[in-house]
């Protein structure tokens, strides 16, 4: 599983020119998925997200989490995350199909929720527009 987490000020992902997720101050969280990945991974990487401290503090500091600070996630399915880019073109034999990679998915939000964070989600399978205000910068990629 990897994902890519953007601390922002404000995300939205519309399809079809329909926002179907928007957030302000929080992370955007792109999602990936191997064939290899199961709802165990899945709940590891939610606590770790939720208990991550890179919110800042009163000082400007990255000592909260977002828990702390009742942000929110929008959580984005990015198969792409799992691209061989060896060749002049990629290749997505290392991501995990899509019926496997949905329920992943489904998975990882059920158990972001379960951190008591509220999450807005894109839509699987879809051709979606993401936008986001990226603060710090700060942008991680997390592996499990």
């Amino acid at each position: 599983m990897r994902v890519v987490l953007e601390r922002v000020s404000v995300a939205a992902v519309t399809v079809r020119k329909e926002t179907v997720g928007q957030i302000e101050s929080g992370y955007l969280l792109l999602v990936g998925f191997t064939h290899a990945d199961t709802d165990e991974i899945t709940a590891k990487m939610a606590q770790k997200i939720a208990n991550f401290r890179i919110m800042d503090d009163e000082n400007g500091k990255m000592n909260k989490t977002i828990s702390d600070l009742g942000g929110k996630i929008l959580a984005v399915p990015q198969f792409t995350l799992y691209a061989d880019t060896s060749g002049r073109r990629p290749g997505f034999m290392d991501a995990a199909p899509p019926s496997q990679a949905k329920g992943l998915f489904d998975s990882f939000v059920f158990q972001l929720n379960s951190q008591n964070l509220q999450v807005e989600t894109g839509t699987f399978g879809a051709f979606m527009t993401v936008e986001s205000k990226n603060e710090g910068p700060l942008t991680l990629y997390l592996e499990m």
